[in-house]
């Protein structure tokens, strides 16, 4: 068939006044002024997207907090890498964090910073030699505090802080899980057998690490199920804290807990399948919200912490 061009002269319009606008001039961004306050910056952010979305999180760890709600932090090793854990410390210090999840990597990075100041291996060029995830004091250390704690009843999580806490180590008040031990906060350390380095050694200690990892996930699940009116904020995990959150929730919920009107939250520089389903959709599907956060962790879980503690002020 043979097309002709469509008469459009008799196209109906109707005025622009009539119509709804998503986007008002009220809610766009006013320039930064040098020497403005940190709640000036806040206030000059734009309201659309995920400027709208970073504020509604903070607002929500404030309200959960005000309201004596818990706030939960999940995350993995890489935000201790980025130099975060001193925020994260402050946040439990300033009674905003209520518990801590996190993977087997996280006690590592963790006992590294606080033994030594240091953390981070070049794990390619190590990997060459054969000599990746070979140190002694690490290995060492780090399982016997495991064994040790886990053999007084404690979880990985406690046996980590306690561990910390009464050793010398010169940065040991940078130190997550002894920060932890010492509030009395929940910490939990959730292991795949295999995943870390320390499970390369000698003394490793199966049986240790499992019950110990076990003991902590019944711990966590015990917060879920308080988590009602409460933030989950998971940190950079792709694939552990998901998937325990998810089943910690199940087994709040199958004992009769109710949790459903909660907020979610995923950070990470990549929004990935486990945290979009397990943390942010699956769980508040009856009720609740959830947002998903994209940006560097350095960057975005600071100006997150910043403005919870602006708004609790």
């Amino acid at each position: 068939m043979k097309y002709r061009q469509l008469d459009v002269t008799k196209i109906k319009t109707y005025s622009i006044r009539d119509r709804l606008s998503k986007v008002s001039v009220d809610a766009s961004a006013t320039p930064h002024i040098k020497g403005r306050s940190f709640a000036e910056f806040i206030k000059a952010l734009p309201g659309f997207l995920a400027a709208d979305d970073l504020k509604a999180v903070a607002a929500a760890v404030v309200d959960a907090r005000k309201n004596q709600r818990p706030v939960i932090l999940g995350m993995g090793a890489h935000p201790i890498k980025v130099g975060l854990s001193s925020l994260i410390v402050a946040l439990m210090h300033k009674k905003v964090i209520t518990a801590f999840a996190s993977n087997g990597a996280s006690i590592i990075h963790d006992f590294e910073m606080s033994f030594m100041g240091q953390t981070s291996e070049d794990v390619a060029r190590e990997l060459c030699t054969g000599t990746f995830g070979m140190g002694k004091e690490t290995a060492q250390m780090v399982n016997r505090a495991i064994k040790e704690g886990v053999g007084k009843g404690l979880g990985i999580g406690r046996s980590m802080g306690q561990f910390i806490d009464s050793s010398d180590f010169p940065n040991k008040d940078r130190s997550i899980f002894r920060e932890a031990f010492e509030l009395d906060i929940p910490a939990t350390v959730h292991v795949a057998v295999g995943s870390d380095i320390i499970h390369m050694h000698p003394e490793a200690d199966g049986a240790a690490i499992g019950e110990g990892s076990l003991r902590d996930f019944r711990l966590l699940s015990a917060v879920v199920a308080d988590l009602d009116g409460g933030v989950f904020i998971n940190l950079g995990s792709a694939v552990i804290l998901p998937e325990v959150f998810l089943k910690a929730l199940t087994v709040a919920r199958n004992l009769g807990s109710k949790v459903e009107n909660f907020t979610t939250v995923n950070m990470d520089f990549i929004q990935h399948y486990r945290p979009r389903e397990n943390v942010l959709k699956r769980p508040t599907m009856m009720k609740g919200r959830c947002y998903a956060l994209t940006g560097h962790h350095e960057i975005m879980f600071p100006l997150l912490a910043a403005m919870i503690i602006e708004g609790l002020q």
